[in-house]
């Protein structure tokens, strides 16, 4: 009777430690499994300086950008340097879901209204999987509502519309540095000269520098390639080729803002006309003080999973 009661307590200790046992190789496994690891926050904000970034708003959150330029410093004191001249651009951009964004805009330069939208194709990883980039896709369509110059001939509204196409390619090399290329394709339906392109080629080139827990100094610059570049009236007869955009901007991060203060020698603040429409240098002094406020509001609330 003492050895049945001997076995079944033994018994039922071996089964308990089979169990301890079996639970800490599953542990083990679980462990041993490897992960994808996701890079994030490659930028701070949807925006380079001027230029799209990779990045997009979160699912279910509303951007609101208010982006201001003033005039150029070589204007001089008569207009404060600058300071008496402004540019205006405000945006919304809406997050739909973890990969695709829509966003609407206006400026007033030119009076121009915008439309875009951004997919993210890729995501840089390593682990499980391994993908050494970020990609997204960016388009944009612009509408020039300015009154027409010339009411004496005939007038098309697909004349005021103008496309740009990116393809969107960064790297996240540390937690302080990224860079992005980014190649641009623009269409416009309406040129000023017969002998402009309507179709016109850019290769953009930027990077973020992390210089302080919330401080980051950004850079880009779109070179235009040869052979698509456009001109503009200069005086009477006279036309020159536009110029590459060249940009440098601070981002300072406050909580729910993004505030990022910038020099620049274009003066528009949407794709199609930084690209391929600036026509000051910084060696001339033609450079724009500007700055741009990004605000993020939670719309609808993403769902936890379940414990």
């Amino acid at each position: 009777m003492k050895l049945n009661k001997i076995l079944a307590i033994l018994f039922m200790f071996l089964a308990f430690s089979g169990k301890l046992l079996a639970q800490d190789l599953m542990d083990m496994l679980k462990d041993e499994t490897p992960k994808t690891n996701y890079a994030y926050a490659t930028f701070k904000t949807t925006r380079l300086v001027l230029g799209q970034s990779v990045e997009s708003p979160a699912s279910g959150t509303l951007q609101f950008l208010i982006e201001h330029d003033f005039g150029s410093l070589n204007q001089g004191a008569y207009n404060m340097w600058g300071l008496d001249v402004s540019t205006i651009r405000l945006g919304l951009e809406y997050g739909i879901n973890n990969w695709l964004s829509v966003g609407i805009g206006r400026s007033s330069y030119e009076k121009t209204f915008d439309g875009s939208v951004k997919a993210k194709i890729l995501r840089q990883c390593n682990g499980a999987r391994t993908m050494p980039v970020s990609v997204s896709f960016y388009g944009a369509t612009f509408l020039n509502s300015l009154h027409w110059a010339d009411t004496s001939r005939t007038n098309y509204f697909s004349s005021r519309m103008s496309f740009v196409a990116q393809l969107l390619i960064a790297r996240k090399f540390s937690n302080a540095f990224s860079v992005q290329i980014t190649p641009t394709y623009i269409h416009k339906n309406l040129v000023h000269f017969r002998t402009d392109r309507n179709d016109q080629l850019s290769l953009g080139i930027g990077g973020r520098l992390k210089v302080a827990q919330r401080t980051s100094i950004n850079a880009e610059y779109f070179y235009q390639i040869p052979g698509f570049i456009n001109s503009y009236s200069v005086s009477g007869t006279e036309t020159a080729k536009y110029g590459n955009c060249l940009s440098v901007g601070v981002d300072l991060e406050t909580g729910g803002h993004v505030f990022q203060f910038r020099l620049t020698n274009a003066q528009p603040m949407f794709e199609r006309a930084f690209i391929t429409e600036t026509t000051n240098k910084w060696t001339d002094g033609g450079i724009f003080l500007g700055f741009t406020i990004n605000r993020v509001f939670t719309i609808v609330k993403p769902t936890l999973p379940k414990q």
